[in-house]
């Protein structure tokens, strides 16, 4: 078995609009183990988030090699990369993408669902999965019933409820308290402990860079370094 779940070598990704190539990913050399939280950073428009749209397999690159738990989602075919993304992958969006018609419970189920799980399991499961991050009381709620912060966690939730070996992240703190910050990234972190699994987190949020067992730091399409993160002095919300 290979020593890294996510290896990624000159990745380069180009954006054609209007005749004009805009160049997101120069060149990316970046590697993730089992059982790691890999957190993304750097400034807007660095290409982190392009990034993870590409090693999730949403986005081909152009040039370079990527591989998830050894496989290629360019050497797959186009159902062949469905069916890895769903057993394999969970995704946090930045937008959430919730689907208004559903409760909270059925958001959270999809991925289950998708997968061909008995109904009635998959919203036992999805219900478990939103105690885990506080939401037991909104199971049976819209989303438009529900605030930005509490979307988010139904989202997390729904990454999470398949025990995917993959989960990439785009901004899961954003839009939460310190408290509720802190409670949905150690979820997050026992995730990536259990049996291997992986995180990939792109964050603007410093005060969850000490989850992080490494911090890759982005600039301009490339990853210029890749360090440990500082020892955190205090606590998020200050507790």
């Amino acid at each position: 078995m290979s020593e890294w779940a996510v290896k990624c070598s000159g990745v380069t990704k180009t954006y054609k609009t209007g005749g004009q190539s805009t160049y997101a990913l120069r060149g990316i050399d970046v590697a993730v183990r089992p059982g790691e939280l890999m957190m993304l950073v750097g400034p807007s428009g660095c290409g982190k988030t392009t990034l993870i749209s590409v090693i999730a397999g949403i986005l081909d690159r152009d040039e370079g090699e990527c591989t998830i738990f050894g496989e290629d989602f360019k050497a797959m075919r186009p159902g062949q990369r469905t069916k890895f993304r769903g057993l394999n992958i969970g995704f946090v969006f930045q937008q959430f993408n919730l689907l208004p018609t559903l409760t909270a419970a059925e958001n959270v189920a999809v991925p289950l669902l998708i997968n061909r799980e008995n109904r009635g399991h998959a919203i036992r499961r999805a219900k478990e999965m939103l105690e885990r991050v506080g939401l037991g009381e909104k199971v049976n709620s819209l989303p438009s019933r529900l605030s930005g912060g509490q979307q988010q966690r139904v989202a997390i939730a729904r990454a999470l409820v398949h025990r995917p070996r993959l989960v990439v992240c785009d901004e899961p703190t954003s839009a939460l308290d310190h408290v509720t910050g802190e409670r949905v990234m150690d979820l997050l972190k026992d995730v990536a402990l259990e049996d291997g699994r992986v995180l990939v987190v792109v964050t603007h949020d410093q005060r969850i860079f000490k989850y992080g067992d490494r911090i890759a730091h982005m600039d301009d399409g490339r990853v210029t370094h890749v360090d440990a993160p500082e020892p955190a002095n205090e606590t998020m919300g200050g507790i």
